[in-house]
């Protein structure tokens, strides 16, 4: 079987930047390998195994020639992780100082010289609440995770869930690089001054970024029909969750929900929180939508509250109207579309 050899770049790309910015930023991967998949807001796998021949380089070096690219022709900074699948490529360059490379050899010496001294927290899939059932039951490294015969794991966790985190404790990943063009969506992501325990300021941030998305959806006259809420921590990990919305919506309240509902299942204790982003995804015209009727005098009176709050803000600015529970220090970033 060929060896693969998979690349995880994350670009530096600054609040202010447009979004194509990040499209032609692909492209320019896709340039290198055809093997490309684009991860927005910020980051893509590029499966290089057929372009090292072509090259004549290495995966270092064919990293090197991207981060040149990268920064002379739009001036943006990169960090790249490459091994010999896609979570081990995505947790090397988790491990990488920003614009640095790092290299994880494809031996199981190397693999697991890597792997098993990490926290499990740091295992990818693997969320603050799985990591502390895990702790509790001493599992508290990843060599421990992968010396546990899976049926324990399975109980523990469920039997999928269970069997998928033994095997990636392995170094296991058999997801391939899926070439794809940037999916339509619109993200916006909040930076703490300072890293966060509070849960309450948590909640005031994914407010303030619900109200963002749903004012440039309702804007755009767009609908989303996914939410994925992503959680950066003190140490650079970061807990990604998705979830299909019921209905499709552009309503902040309905938003405002279904972020609290994914945030409320990551079951965070005491985390140092130290970003929060919020992406829309698969967006769709806005008459498309269906709504189910409601008796809820309060569900109409909010929407009222928001048209008019709409009307405000294209008149006055973004800032003209804000829920008074999000003014707490730092600003959402910019909502970025992709097409």
């Amino acid at each position: 079987m060929t060896e693969r050899h998979i690349l995880r770049i994350h670009f530096h790309l600054p609040d202010t930047s447009d979004a194509d910015v990040y499209e032609r930023l692909v492209e320019q991967l896709h340039g290198i390998s055809p093997r490309t998949q684009a991860l927005p807001p910020a980051d893509a796998d590029c499966d290089v195994t057929g372009a090292l021949r072509y090259y004549g380089r290495t995966p270092y070096e064919l990293a090197q020639l991207i981060q040149l690219r990268a920064l002379a022709l739009y001036g943006i900074a990169t960090t790249i992780g490459s091994a010999g699948n896609r979570m081990l490529a995505a947790m090397a360059a988790d491990a990488t100082a920003p614009g640095g490379i790092s290299h994880l050899d494809n031996s199981p010496e190397a693999i697991a010289g890597f792997l098993r001294p990490r926290p499990i927290g740091a295992l990818y899939g693997v969320g603050p609440a799985t990591a502390n059932l895990l702790a509790r039951h001493g599992l508290h490294t990843i060599g421990t995770a992968a010396d546990t015969p899976p049926g324990t794991l399975q109980r523990l966790l469920g039997k999928t869930h269970g069997r998928l985190l033994h095997e990636r404790a392995r170094g296991i990943d058999d997801r391939s690089v899926v070439p794809q063009a940037t999916a339509r969506s619109c993200s916006a992501d909040h930076v703490f001054d300072r890293d966060e325990l509070d849960p309450d300021r948590h909640r005031q941030a994914l407010l303030g970024l619900t109200e963002h998305l749903g004012t440039i959806l309702r804007t755009e006259r767009q609908i989303v029909r996914r939410l994925t809420l992503t959680v950066r921590y003190a140490d650079r990990t970061a807990t990604v969750r998705t979830r299909t919305l019921t209905e499709p919506t552009h309503h902040t309240a309905a938003l405002t929900r279904a972020a609290y509902d994914i945030y409320a299942t990551l079951g965070l204790q005491r985390a140092r929180v130290r970003g929060i982003a919020l992406r829309a995804e698969d967006l769709q015209p806005a008459e498309r939508a269906t709504t189910q009727l409601t008796f809820d005098p309060g569900d109409d009176k909010r929407r009222r509250i928001e048209a008019a709050a709409d009307k405000a803000r294209a008149r006055f600015g973004p800032a003209a109207v804000i829920p008074a529970t999000t003014a707490i220090p730092g600003t959402p970033g910019p909502c970025r579309s992709y097409e």
